[in-house]
Order: C-alpha cells, then sequence, then structure tokens
C-alpha cells in the first residue's frame, strides 16, 4: 500500500512542526500549507487522504476552506479550532468536517485521531453488489455509487461520513443504535473524541434529508440512547 498523505494547515510553523513530527513517526507523509490559498492548492495538486485545518487562517478561513474542499472531494478533514464554541463546531460540521480538536491539544491524540479516520476510509469495501441498494419508502442508499435519492428525483449529496452514517443505520431498519456503537461502526472501534460528535452528525443528516427530529422518515431518536432508522421498506 502506498505512503498515506496528510495534509496540515496552520499558520504557526511551530505547531505544523509538532503534528508532522508525531505523523511521520507513524509512517505517514507530511505536506504543510500556512493559509487557506495555499491549503486549497495543496489538496488539488497533492491529493492528499486527509487534511488537519486551522479554523484561524490568513487568507481564507478554515470554514471556507472546509467548504470549497467539499464542493469538489470528500476527503476527510479534522478542523483545529482556538475557540472552544459549540457553534464553531457546528459551523465546522455542518460544511462537512469529520472530527474536530480543540487547541491546545495532544499531539499524540490528533495523531491518533488522523490514524482511526485513515483506517475507517480504508476499510470500506471496494465493490458492493446490486443487491446492496437499499430501497425505501422515499429513500434510496446507493452503495456502489455512494448516492442517496430521497424521494424520485432529488439527489442529495452527503460527507463520506455522513453516508457512511446513514448506511450503517439504514442496513439494520428498526435497531437502535446508542452514540457508542455507531461510533465503533462508522469512525472505528479506536475513536478518539467526543460521543456528540453522533449528534451533530445526525442532524446534519436529516438536515440533508429533509428529515424532521419530532416526526422522523427516516431517523428517528431513541431518548437517552441513541438512535435507529425507521425508514420504510419500499
Amino acid at each position: 500500500m502506498s505512503t498515506q498523505r496528510v495534509l496540515v494547515v496552520d499558520d504557526e510553523p511551530k505547531i505544523r512542526m509538532t503534528v508532522r513530527g508525531y505523523l511521520e513517526a507513524d509512517g505517514i507523509h507530511v505536506i504543510e500549507a500556512a493559509d487557506g490559498p495555499s491549503a486549497l492548492q495543496s489538496v488539488t495538486r497533492d491529493r492528499p487522504d486527509l487534511v488537519v485545518l486551522d479554523v484561524m487562517l490568513p487568507g481564507l478561513d478554515g470554514f471556507q476552506v472546509l467548504r470549497r474542499i467539499r464542493e469538489a472531494s470528500q476527503i476527510p478533514v479534522i478542523m483545529l479550532t482556538a475557540r472552544d464554541e459549540e457553534v464553531d463546531r457546528l459551523i465546522g460540521f455542518t460544511t462537512g468536517s469529520d472530527d474536530y480538536v480543540t487547541k491546545p491539544f495532544s499531539p499524540r491524540e490528533l495523531a491518533l485521531r488522523v490514524r482511526a479516520i485513515l483506517r475507517r476510509t480504508d476499510s470500506r469495501p471496494e465493490a458492493v453488489h446490486e443487491d446492496d441498494m437499499l430501497r425505501f419508502d422515499g429513500l434510496t442508499v446507493d452503495p456502489e455509487t455512494r448516492t442517496v435519492l430521497v424521494g424520485t428525483d432529488r439527489t442529495v449529496e452527503l460527507s463520506a461520513l455522513d453516508f457512511d452514517l446513514l448506511f450503517a443505520m439504514a442496513r439494520s431498519p428498526g435497531r437502535v443504535f446508542t452514540r457508542r456503537g455507531l461510533l465503533t461502526h462508522v469512525w472505528g472501534e479506536d475513536f478518539f473524541g467526543d460521543e456528540r460528535v453522533v449528534d451533530v452528525h445526525i442532524r446534519t443528516l436529516r438536515r440533508a434529508l429533509g428529515d424532521d427530529a419530532n416526526a422522523p422518515r427516516f431517523v428517528g431518536t431513541v431518548r437517552t440512547i441513541g438512535y435507529r432508522f425507521v425508514g420504510r421498506p419500499a
């Protein structure tokens, strides 16, 4: 397997150097960028397998960079933020980030999170069969093309992680998933982070599907426990 590439975007050279050291110790090739425009150029030119992206950047901030990335790619993105505010996390996840880390952070923990996401993306099956397509009343999930159709004519754009989250639940309709269970299924057993990340992604998934949490057609809440897929088979 070829060496995996991670783009580290931060305007502080010491942070880039520290993160580089930990990732390279794990055998990862590291690319660096110090501002938003350079980060976008590197994503196009170097095609990294994952991006570690600071929120506060010159030129374009991290949220703007993330939105531009999501226009053309589902590459995993971990956001770095010095502002420990839920609004920043929500904005980041709404625009398609996979995880967040609040500064100051443990470089070792960040490296572990990077490894966990890379393993998750590497473990996706390369081949699926027609029988794997999931059809429900008002919803079709196609794992071969990784597309989601709401109704008969509205294709929904999902991040790679949100698609995996929907597919994991839709494969087992009615099954109750705890947050930890979903983290294991989708993020991987070695996920290092806050279980509330599941709640944020469920909200963005519902928004994309046009689903109502109070009267769900697809994703229902099991109070104090987690979630389950409630779509009716077509």
